[in-house]
């Protein structure tokens, strides 16, 4: 069972959520919060397995929920996925920075957000599509960040630092490997290597700190 919190000023949009989720095998609705605050009070209270957070919210807002809530210890299994109006939000590379594991439009088809869902809980980023890869491209890119290497860095091997690149690029394990001529197996060990030297929490952050050191 995925233990689900529901993080959205609007009543109507939780509302809906709700529904779309106790009415699938495999969720349960474990709180709602209706500001970032109280988002934070209810993920220390249910430990969920996933949070979908608003952003613009009144009091604190979504990423510095999000902020408060990785960085408490007793929450680190917690992911957040960031919900949003705007393909091209001005906040999202701010939302993974703060440590959300992907992003979603509030649109986004049912099925799809279901799927996001378990891609999180089950170690996985929401960074595969295209367009979300030139999003934080363009984010960089625009507010011209200065290259700041990650401290661990130079514990990356060069075959570990290459991967992570192309994890950056949004390739899965499986393209890393058809790329670089390797197992699946092995890219994926290079993968878990390099987020474990960099105390990455997921894919979504390995991309940041990619973007941040220079590897992409």
């Amino acid at each position: 069972m995925i233990r689900v919190l529901l993080v959205d000023d609007q009543d109507l949009v939780r509302i809906g959520l709700r529904t779309l989720l106790e009415t699938e095998d495999g969720f349960e609705v474990v709180g709602e919060a209706a500001d970032g605050l109280a988002a934070v009070e209810e993920a220390a209270r249910a430990r969920p397995d996933v949070v979908l957070m608003d952003i613009r919210m009144p009091g604190i807002d979504g990423l510095e929920a999000t902020r408060r809530i990785v960085a408490r210890p007793e929450l680190a299994a917690v992911r957040v996925i960031v919900l949003t109006t705007f393909e091209r939000d001005e906040y999202v590379f701010e939302a993974l920075r703060a440590g959300a594991s992907g992003f979603l439009l509030k649109d986004t088809p049912p099925p799809r957000l279901l799927e996001a869902i378990r891609t999180v809980v089950d170690g996985g980023a929401l960074l595969a599509p295209s367009v979300t890869r030139t999003l934080i491209a363009e984010f960089v890119a625009e507010q011209r960040r200065p290259v700041s290497p990650h401290p661990q860095l130079d514990q990356l091997t060069a075959r570990e630092a290459e991967v992570v690149g192309l994890v950056a690029q949004g390739l899965t394990n499986q393209e890393i490997a058809d790329r670089l001529v390797l197992s699946p197996a092995t890219a994926r060990t290079h993968v878990s290597r390099a987020m474990i030297k960099l105390g990455a929490r997921d894919r979504a952050q390995l991309v940041v700190f990619a973007y941040q050191s220079g590897l992409a």
